[in-house]
């Protein structure tokens, strides 16, 4: 029964800090945009980069060895 005076204060401690966590976190903008991340991974972002191809002389250096 001695416990309960101890834990029913650190019960109360943990949900004000809880609480408070919470209540910064929506005043620092944390929940504002929660689909961007899950949508950007779906698109391919690479589009200024272009696939480097190999030139025709690689083409033909690795036919030539491999006749």
């Amino acid at each position: 029964m001695d416990s309960i005076y101890i834990l029913v204060p650190i019960a109360i401690v943990f949900t004000v800090i809880a609480v408070a966590a919470f209540f910064w976190a929506v005043n620092n903008r944390q929940y504002d945009d929660l689909d961007a991340s899950a949508h950007s991974i779906l698109f391919d972002d690479d589009a200024g980069h272009s696939e480097k191809k190999p030139s025709s002389s690689t083409v033909n250096t690795t036919k030539a060895a491999d006749e």
